[in-house]
């Protein structure tokens, strides 16, 4: 194994960790939040009971995120030394706003853990709000340095290294807003609807518990239009990608040769060698409508650029393709369960409804992590879009793969206690 290969591994491993309690972290605190509010409009105890379980759950999550949010911080300096000296000036004030939107969450979360009986009902339900507001904050600073390394902007290159730089432009670069979104809004969705399954699968096996009934239609509440409107957020994403990195486009839907009214192709196996794409069910048009809003517009396909500037093709259409397919479901599921409740029918009644949840409960956590690799192997063989390549970024240090197997491990210890913290957590109500 190389050393660069065992650095982008260990980046990859410590992302794919990361990402899961971030999501929860951004999106748990607001059904905490509602549980809250609705116990002190209908003074229903279930809903204290509900709020007060979440909240635990966020300080267990928020630990755990804590901890491999500041592994990544280390990483990006460690592993990546050149692309933090090429780029610190510019990405340090985003860094540096999600580390007060961090301090901001841990303080008011402790607010909110220890003071139900200690501060007024209105003071401790902001409390909550700034907790589920500072984490979407946090989010969404990251995800402007993401935005950043696939379309940067506010930066004047001479012979390569940065000489003016302007970091509010930096930070509100063409991908921002709809990475932005596009991550919020999945973070919603993923945990609304996987806790929204985890409380509907209880429900098939004993429909009369109030605790559940109550946690599912908070839950829908959150996850439910998330997931309707992701697709739209996605439809933005597309054309984003399609004018500021064309190539991964291409890689995306696996289209190799330039065209006008190309292809949207469902499944099939990119032949990097012949050129083609196998085995795929081809939708006339749809790519150039999908990416350009006009059926008759023109493709750039990856023969349009070097071979050595194409990203990897399997991970990136595949990792595509299981997105779209989960965020599918996903809004199809929430759909029928609007239709439901506007309706005015017990959605916890509808046992094919609840079937429905239980098996997308884990659909909006695969989904992103497809997505990040779509996001991160399509900029590929760049760092920054364009200006900074992977390979050229990676630290000196030889021996990498020790570094790698250690925070494996860690990882892996990790993630088994929180299963375990959690999993006691479900069993304590069901």
């Amino acid at each position: 194994m190389s050393d660069l290969f065992a650095a982008r591994s260990q980046m990859a491993l410590s992302l794919g960790f990361h990402i899961i309690f971030a999501e929860i972290g951004i999106a748990l605190p607001l059904l905490m939040v509602i549980a809250e509010w609705r116990w002190r409009r209908t003074g229903d105890a279930v809903y204290l009971q509900l709020a007060k379980r979440w909240a635990k759950g966020s300080a267990i999550l928020f630990a755990v995120g804590a901890v491999s949010g500041t592994v990544l911080s280390f990483e990006l300096g460690l592993l990546w030394p050149k692309f933090m000296q090429f780029a610190g000036a510019i990405v340090g004030l985003p860094f540096s706003l999600e580390g007060f939107a961090f301090f901001t969450e841990a303080i008011f979360l402790g607010v909110y853990l220890y003071g139900w009986d200690r501060i007024s009902p209105r003071a401790h339900l902001a409390a909550g709000l700034i907790v589920a507001a500072s984490g979407a904050a946090s989010a969404v600073f990251v995800v402007m340095v993401n935005a950043w390394m696939n379309t940067p902007a506010g930066v004047v290159l001479d012979a390569g290294t940065i000489t003016g730089i302007d970091p509010i432009a930096g930070m509100f670069n063409p991908s921002t807003v709809q990475q932005a979104l596009h991550m919020l809004l999945a973070a919603y969705a993923a945990t609304g609807l996987a806790v929204a399954g985890i409380h509907a699968a209880i429900l098939l096996r004993r429909p009369a518990l109030p605790f559940h009934r109550h946690a599912l239609i908070v839950a829908l509440a959150v996850g439910a239009p998330a997931a309707i409107l992701q697709p739209l957020s996605g439809d933005l994403s597309a054309r984003t990608v399609a004018r500021w990195q064309p190539v991964k486009l291409a890689a995306l839907e696996a289209q190799f040769e330039t065209e006008r009214g190309a292809p949207l192709r469902i499944g099939g196996w990119p032949d990097a060698d012949a050129r083609q794409t196998k085995f795929a069910l081809e939708i006339p048009s749809g790519l150039s409508l999908a990416a350009f809003h006009d059926p008759n517009a023109e493709v750039k396909g990856l023969s349009a650029f070097p071979r050595d500037a194409w990203p990897p093709l399997l991970p990136v259409h595949f990792g595509f393709q299981i997105m779209v397919a989960l965020g599918t479901a996903m809004a199809v599921v929430s759909l029928w369960a609007a239709v439901v409740a506007v309706r005015r029918r017990d959605v916890a009644g509808s046992v094919w409804l609840l079937r429905a949840l239980a098996v997308v409960a884990p659909f909006g956590f695969i989904a992103t992590e497809a997505g990040w690799t779509v996001t991160e192997v399509g900029r590929q063989p760049w760092v920054v879009q364009g200006i900074l390549r992977t390979a050229d970024a990676v630290t000196p240090m030889p021996g990498l793969i020790v570094p790698l197997l250690v925070f494996t491990a860690l990882y892996f210890l990790l993630g088994a206690i929180v299963i375990a913290l959690v999993a006691g957590m479900v069993r304590e109500t069901a």
